[in-house]
């Protein structure tokens, strides 16, 4: 039997570890008859030039970020020498430049978090903007965590249908005991990024004195996050983890009675139905591709940039253990039914990537 051979462009991979990455080693490592490849960045020094993690060989290159789409191109044409791709599989909408120039036929999957602006608009992105559209009209195949996404990728001229895949959870390892712990603890595994809104809940704790906020994450605006915690009197209550390996977040997550992120913007947003699968509450908004799956039948959404919202959520959360034991019950169920990372990898393997060996 001939088995295939996919290509993945994607600007990061494992140890650095967001959505998209997890993502990818999520589908690949459920599919057997595919083998993977990936051209990467590599980051630093201590990441191997290859190596082989799960279903999937990565190839890193140096250079800087803006340099990855020519050196991507040029690495994946030297791979296909010895390997003969059968396609490749872009991972967010910039990886559609090198897949472009790859020649192979290829799948574009819309993992983006940002908004739509600023993914498109950017003064660095628009001298690039046609080859960026080019890249997304000569897909062969699309996909999108959301129908938000999946209507950029009509927009950006992409003519065949645009398959509605979201990102999942590994519901058996989410899954668990709670951890003893004191007081009402709330919790967000997020980028410190503007779009996170990571400043809405701290200005939230103003108005729930007896809640602990958690932050799993790192990012650019940390300083700013600290300063405005100290500004607004709330310091001594919040707990600055940084970045927290994806694997350590299970723990964290059953330590805490909340899990909140109200996003300005969001693709998909894959915390989420990993805290559903936790069995916690989780407070949101219903921003972008939330809006797919985020109700109050499942959550308790909030608008974005209303701090006076978060706090209400967290106190009718805690103020009512029989309804919110309901809501994460069906929020559960929830993620079990549509979003267990089995059922995304079937999709992918039947709806997405089997059309590049048409």
């Amino acid at each position: 039997m001939n088995v295939k051979k996919i290509l993945i462009f994607s600007l990061a991979y494992y140890p650095h570890v967001g959505g998209a990455e997890v993502a990818i080693k999520e589908i690949t490592d459920r599919i057997s008859d595919i083998e993977f490849h990936m051209v990467t960045l590599r980051f630093s020094a201590a990441d191997a030039p290859q190596e082989k993690l799960g279903n999937l060989v990565v190839h890193r290159i140096g250079g800087p970020k803006w340099w990855y789409p020519v050196g991507a191109a040029l690495k994946a044409r030297a791979l296909d020498k010895r390997q003969h791709f059968d396609g490749a599989w872009a991972m967010m909408s910039y990886m559609a430049l090198p897949a472009l120039f790859f020649g192979r036929p290829y799948a574009l999957t819309l993992q983006d978090g940002d908004t739509e602006g600023h993914v498109f608009g950017r003064l660095r992105i628009l001298p690039f903007l046609p080859l960026l559209r080019l890249g997304f009209k000569n897909a062969r195949a699309m996909s999108a965590l959301s129908t938000f996404l999946a209507e950029w990728g009509r927009k950006q001229g992409f003519r065949g249908t645009v398959e509605v895949i979201p990102n999942g959870a590994d519901v058996q390892k989410f899954a668990g005991e709670k951890i003893a712990h004191d007081g009402a603890v709330i919790i967000t595994t997020s980028r410190l990024v503007h779009k996170n809104a990571v400043d809405d809940v701290l200005r939230a704790l103003v108005l729930v004195p007896d809640v602990r906020f958690q932050i799993a994450g790192a990012g650019p605006e940390e300083t700013t996050l600290k300063v405005l915690a100290r500004e607004l009197g709330v310091s001594d209550r919040v707990d600055w983890l940084g970045h927290v390996d994806h694997t350590q977040l299970v723990a964290l997550l059953h330590a805490a009675d909340i899990y909140v992120r109200p996003s300005r913007s969001e693709g998909f947003g894959a915390s989420f139905p990993e805290a559903m699968a936790a069995e916690i509450p989780v407070i949101t908004t219903q921003e972008g591709g939330l809006k797919d799956y985020i109700t109050p039948e499942v959550a308790w959404p909030v608008e974005k940039d209303r701090p006076d919202q978060i706090a209400l959520q967290i106190k009718a959360i805690l103020g009512n253990p029989q309804r919110t034991a309901q809501v994460v019950e069906s929020a559960r169920q929830m993620v079990v039914a549509k979003y267990d990372w089995s059922l995304i990898a079937r999709d992918m393997r039947e709806r997405v990537f089997a059309r590049l060996f048409i």
